[in-house]
């Protein structure tokens, strides 16, 4: 997996330079690095990254330019992997570019200091995978607690629901919960048969499947 084309954009340079500098110490190749939408989006054209790592907000208004930069790489360059950094969760903002197929994760920043992690992520949305920060989950089912479409689901199903959506594979799910995978299996056909989702065996239609049902209560 090693050489995977990178491209950072973030109008903080020593974050930037910061992660550029990591990414390259774990194998990865920083082909180019943009401080604003514009740079990146130029950047994208002319490198031909694999993946874009992109701070949600960007000049000039530092709001939402880098989600919007992103949502522009997706649509022109399907083929790129995307992942959002953000210093909050944000899930509004975040929703639609999640749906919108895999190689996409959405972190907070704060997760970049566990270094391991955050490569072995950086490499697995580099792959394909739907990668979604455990607190924008949070977000996403407390904001719909009164009127709850997931009471329905057992306690276990709810933990299995968390770590489906955090973008674990059944084998991961069954190490963190200390149970058989084949008991994971039979916990995700009953969240969406429950749930009254179509059951898939690709791992990050799966995920996105559990993130639109949340968005759409």
């Amino acid at each position: 997996m090693g050489g995977t084309r990178v491209v950072l954009a973030d109008d903080d340079v020593l974050l930037r330079e910061g992660l550029a500098s990591l990414l390259q110490r774990s194998g990865l190749d920083v082909v180019g690095q943009a401080g604003d939408a514009e740079q990146l989006l130029a950047l994208v054209r002319d490198a031909q990254p694999e993946l874009v790592i992109v701070d949600i907000r960007m000049p000039p208004t530092n709001t939402i330019e880098g989600l919007q930069a992103a949502a522009q790489i997706r649509t022109q360059h399907p083929e790129v992997a995307i992942l959002v950094l953000s210093a909050h969760a944000e899930a509004e903002h975040a929703m639609q570019l999640l749906a919108s197929g895999g190689g996409i994760g959405y972190l907070l920043k704060s997760r970049v200091t566990d270094v391991e992690e955050f490569v072995d992520t950086v490499r697995r949305i580099a792959k394909g995978a739907s990668v979604v920060d455990p607190a924008l989950v949070r977000e996403l089912v407390s904001a719909r607690h009164r009127d709850d479409p997931l009471e329905v689901l057992s306690d276990r199903e709810r933990e299995v629901l968390s770590l489906m959506a955090e973008g674990r594979s059944n084998a991961g799910i069954a190490r963190q919960l200390w149970v058989t995978e084949g008991t994971v299996e039979k916990h995700v056909r009953s969240i969406l048969t429950k749930l009254s989702l179509a059951e898939t065996s690709d791992d990050h239609r799966r995920v996105l499947a559990v993130l639109t049902f949340l968005q759409a209560r």
